[in-house]
């Protein structure tokens, strides 16, 4: 009977918290962003054990060594931490905030907002991806805002953790990012996560999603071979067993549509990704219509122009476009965010 209730099982965990506003406090309703470097490229380990092997990666001119600590290799779980941090640095931006590669983060919104358990473990298991994260070096070639850093780096800088006094309860953490990753936020080379990113039980359905997120996009669909898929998720699995493992997440995803975003399907020696329609498909050919705004921008509006119903500035924002002769748009949605900030900063001096 546990093995027929085990096949049973969700493959997502559940969402432990549901409504999230009221627990994150640095930035309200900051949008999960990752960087498109470690989403293209296995920078993190798919390992649940310990993984001491020193990883070499080549792919179309990008060459990735990366050494772990004693400690072994950061992890795909471990990435959360970063996600949460490149997350709140966007919201930030957005709102025209200056950035620091310091960020002075609550605990609990962190373990909150990345879907884990508060419980003290939950604590013991944050601190110990800090470490990992601090501890993983880097060395690439890869650009980020232009920038190549080509000497060693971790993930992260450094890491401090402030304690209550009587209950030892972790309630801040400081993070130092590397240069390599704030420069990634700079030059705004991140994409939007689904929030049920975080509610992914499988180290390799993270990346998998990932892979998808940053090369499917906004298209119907988009294909990789199983043998460049595998290169990409880092796996160190033979190639047959990686076969099976892909195998039975398609599987369950036929069953519980439960990967975000895109459904996921073996073909032959390939796997497709085929846009569940979550996000809009890129248009075939530019238009002189109204422009299509991606969903997330309206939740990034909603950040840069707090209070406002985002849906009657949008209206004021396409009247302002038609007024001014439909100029191009190279952006729509920057352009967009940028009326939005400029509509509630004027309103604020007003005041």
């Amino acid at each position: 009977m546990s093995e027929h209730k085990a096949s049973h099982r969700s493959p997502l965990l559940p969402d432990r918290y549901p409504i999230q506003d009221f627990f994150i406090c640095d930035v309200t309703d900051a949008i999960p962003k990752d960087d498109m470097g470690s989403m293209e490229h296995p920078i993190f380990s798919l390992s649940t054990k310990p993984d001491r092997s020193i990883r070499e990666y080549e792919h179309n001119g990008v060459k990735i060594t990366i050494t772990p600590s004693v400690l072994g290799l950061a992890t795909i779980h471990d990435k959360d931490i970063l996600i949460y941090c490149i997350s709140q640095l966007v919201a930030k931006m957005n709102a025209g905030e200056q950035l620091h590669k310091t960020l002075h983060l609550k605990a609990y919104d962190l373990l909150v907002s990345t879907n884990r358990n508060t419980d003290g473990r939950g604590y013991e298991q944050l601190e110990a991806a800090l470490d990992r994260l601090s501890g993983t070096r880097i060395k690439t070639n890869i650009k980020t805002n232009e920038e190549r850093i080509k000497e060693g780096f971790g993930l992260i800088d450094s890491w401090k953790v402030i304690r209550h006094s009587k209950s030892e309860r972790m309630s801040e953490i400081q993070i130092t990012l590397s240069d390599w990753v704030f420069n990634a936020v700079l030059g705004r080379e991140v994409l939007t996560l689904h929030r049920d990113y975080f509610r992914l039980r499988k180290p390799l359905e993270r990346r998998i999603y990932e892979v998808g997120r940053k090369h499917c996009g906004k298209q119907d669909e988009w294909t990789i071979s199983l043998e460049l898929l595998k290169k990409k998720c880092g796996s160190a699995s033979e190639d047959f067993e990686f076969r099976r493992l892909v195998g039975v997440i398609c599987k369950e995803d036929a069953e519980y549509k439960h990967i975000p975003d895109y459904a996921v399907v073996i073909d032959g020696d390939n796997v497709r990704f085929v846009n569940r329609h979550t996000m809009k498909p890129l248009p075939a050919q530019e238009t002189t219509f109204f422009p299509t705004l991606d969903p997330e921008t309206y939740n990034d509006a909603r950040i840069v122009a707090p209070g406002y119903d985002v849906y009657a500035l949008e209206q004021e924002w396409r009247n302002f476009w038609v007024e001014s002769g439909k100029p191009e748009l190279k952006n729509a949605d920057a352009a967009f965010i940028g009326f939005c900030k400029s509509r509630y900063s004027r309103n604020q001096h007003r005041e």
